[in-house]
């Protein structure tokens, strides 16, 4: 079955940067475009960025120039480097799956969730 397993959250100062990873299993990677979503306490999960099988990347106008998404298709991991952070960055960041090559914001399984918190 599909597993995605995200790693690297943790505690920033403004300004500063983490990486994000996403491991995946159970499904021919290289087949599906992927994404990464956010909630923050008492907000609707929001889109942050996506990427197609072979790299296009998609970003929210929010995180566009400060994030950056990329995948290693042979070690079936995404990250989202994250730089610049704010505390209005703060949430519980998901690693999503795509239905099919290209990204089209409808993604069809979620990891558990790896948090990020931007405080000084």
């Amino acid at each position: 079955q599909v597993q995605l397993v995200e790693s690297g959250g943790g505690l920033a100062q403004p300004g500063g940067s983490l990486r994000l990873s996403c491991l995946a299993s159970g499904f021919t990677f290289t087949a599906y475009a992927m994404g990464w979503f956010r909630q923050a306490p008492g907000k609707e999960r929001e889109f942050v960025a996506g990427i197609n099988w072979i790299g296009s990347q998609f970003y929210s106008d929010s995180v566009k120039g400060r994030f950056t998404i990329s995948r290693a298709n042979a070690k079936n991991t995404m990250y989202l480097q994250m730089n610049s952070l704010k505390p209005e960055d703060t949430a519980l960041y998901y690693c999503a799956k795509g239905r099919q090559l290209t990204w089209n914001n409808d993604p069809d399984s979620w990891g558990q969730g790896t948090q990020v918190t931007v405080s000084s």
